[in-house]
């Protein structure tokens, strides 16, 4: 199925480039001129991915990107002819997923429109799997609750991130590398570590609240993955 992707720039060359790359990859474009048509067309279709240029003539693109989050959570990519890191801040405070700076490689537009696009599949598709069952534990995604045995588990928004991350795909090996992509965001600060202390106090957190089993298995040198109660035995 293709994908739906919105480029919003005024400059006709631009657009035209981003085009041809795209639709070589079996993507759908439409195009938009500045920041007014862009919201028109964005609640009026559904779009996989927006790629957004900053410098629009009539409202500029942090404004434009703002606006489609109050709504919408796809994928946004800024385009910028400036490279500035407080105006790549400023941009993925306000809800972007990534920037290109101007001139760009072509190569490497299609690459990140690629990896935004396999990203929110992955997010998509875990969103569609509301309530997880095991052996004495549930874990429900819409309400963030996990209850061991009738008694619910507070755990903070990383843990159960990770915890729903793993249990979602119980045949999959998740790196540490895997789980900082999918669950923190590009502003934040990541390290390798962070993981391995989540996953510490979501054993502990699930002991104290009665669960026989380890829920995240360690594979030595690799990662983590989901421990059924057969794996303790």
């Amino acid at each position: 199925m293709k994908s739906r992707i919105l480029i919003v720039d005024d400059e006709w060359n631009m657009r035209n480039l981003v085009k041809i790359y795209l639709s070589k990859e079996n993507h759908h474009i439409e195009e938009a001129r500045d920041g007014n048509e862009a919201l028109k067309m964005v609640q009026q279709k559904p779009y996989d991915l927006i790629i957004l240029d900053i410098m629009l003539p009539d409202i500029d693109g942090w404004n434009v990107c703002s606006t489609i989050r109050k709504t919408k959570q796809l994928p946004i990519l800024m385009l910028t002819a400036r490279d500035d890191i407080k105006d790549r801040v400023h941009g993925l405070n306000l809800g972007a997923d990534d920037y290109l700076i101007k001139p760009f490689a072509p190569e490497e537009l299609v690459a990140r429109v690629s990896a935004l696009l396999r990203r929110q599949k992955v997010k998509n598709k875990e969103s569609n799997k509301t309530i997880l069952y095991f052996e004495d534990l549930s874990i429900n995604n819409e309400s963030r609750e996990v209850i061991v045995r009738e008694t619910s588990v507070e755990l903070t928004p990383k843990e159960f991130d990770i915890l729903y991350l793993v249990t979602s795909q119980p045949k999959r090996v998740f790196t540490r590398e895997i789980i900082l992509d999918a669950i923190w965001s590009l502003k934040e600060f990541r390290d390798t570590r962070a993981i391995d202390t989540h996953v510490k106090n979501i054993r502990e957190k699930l002991r104290k609240s009665g669960l026989s089993y380890n829920p995240i298995k360690t594979v030595w040198g690799v990662g983590y993955k989901f421990g059924t109660q057969e794996d303790q035995n």
